[in-house]
């Protein structure tokens, strides 16, 4: 297969660029030329181009035709616009990288499946990526343009802690310093490993099958909040954190960017139910338990003190909103 990715050197992309090679897909990789910290893997050919500038797209593929497309930085309608008339006639198969943010906001029952409907007040990325697989479905059904859509969840690689503040927070717990988690901590949150999602989306790629169709890729690990916070705590080195439980609404009065994510997906319990991508795809299972992922990150942070910033902004609005809480329970 010949296959085109436009980006795919980011936190999901890079472990998909990486097993496609590894399958021997004939993959090309579309980005600006910039350095990047997920290196493009070696077999893959780079493409110099920038896809807000359609021109410089046309430039670095020439004529050339796709099995599939995959657009990992589309995010707004606008953005799915330019690619119909990029690649339309290009590729048996162009694959949208949505969000299973998109799904209804309170979760109306669990596990939540691709039918489930999409409704998201809260959120305005969610409702961008609505947006855009409206588009799409529409380009599906008047004119017969190929798509796939994939919903990733909460997909993480060494680089990454599931949490706003980086390396901040786990900073505060080596100190002794008591850390915000959302709500009472009970709620359940899935976090899917980037090798693992890689797994199910190479799968994807080139079925005919799959075209028209949306398909979610998640682990089947549903952690409660604390419990997350707690298995970052030991991978650092910590025993018991001290945590500061602060409603949602509370968190968005402080900081709206950081609230949006809570009320627009992570306030509420998650499970997905997997059989549709587990039908194309048989060979797909989620074999990384966060435990695992989260000594990964950690020594991967730990391997460079440059790596170890501690955002002393973060740190002082943390302090607020902890001093807020204690003042009107304390202890």
């Amino acid at each position: 297969m010949k296959v085109l990715f436009i980006g795919g050197t980011g936190i999901i992309s890079s472990a998909c660029s990486q097993l496609a090679v590894d399958r021997g897909i004939d993959l090309y990789i579309l980005n600006r030329g910039q350095t990047s910290k997920r290196p493009v893997p070696d077999g893959a050919k780079v493409l110099v181009g920038d896809i807000r500038q359609p021109q410089t797209v046309l430039d670095a593929i020439g004529d050339a035709m796709f099995d599939a497309i995959v657009d990992w930085v589309a995010y707004t309608p606008d953005q799915v616009e330019t690619d119909l008339a990029l690649f339309q006639g290009r590729t048996g198969q162009y694959v949208y990288i949505s969000s299973a943010s998109v799904y209804h906001k309170p979760v109306p029952s669990l596990p939540i499946t691709e039918s489930t409907p999409l409704y998201n007040p809260y959120w305005a990325y969610s409702r961008n990526k609505i947006a855009c697989e409206e588009r799409l479905m529409r380009a599906y059904r008047e004119e017969g343009f190929p798509i796939t859509i994939v919903r990733p969840s909460h997909t993480y690689d060494q680089t990454t802690w599931p949490f706003q503040g980086r390396y901040t927070v786990v900073d505060r717990m080596r100190q002794g310093l008591p850390v915000v988690v959302h709500g009472d901590g009970t709620t359940r949150w899935v976090m899917t490993h980037h090798r693992d999602f890689a797994k199910g989306f190479v799968g994807l790629l080139g079925r005919p099958e799959a075209l028209g169709e949306a398909y979610h890729i998640t682990s089947d690990e549903a952690l409660t909040w604390n419990q997350i916070f707690r298995i970052v705590g030991r991978a650092a080195g910590v025993s018991d954190i001290d945590i500061v439980h602060v409603p949602s609404e509370m968190i968005h009065a402080y900081d709206a960017n950081w609230g949006d994510g809570l009320l627009g997906d992570k306030a509420y319990s998650v499970a997905f139910d997997n059989s549709k991508i587990k039908r194309l795809v048989p060979d797909y299972v989620a074999t990384i338990p966060f435990v695992w992922g989260a000594a990964e990150t950690m020594a991967w942070f730990d391997a460079d003190p440059a790596r170890r910033a501690v955002d002393e902004e973060w740190n002082q609005l943390l302090d607020t909103i902890i001093g807020r809480v204690r003042d009107a329970y304390p202890r």
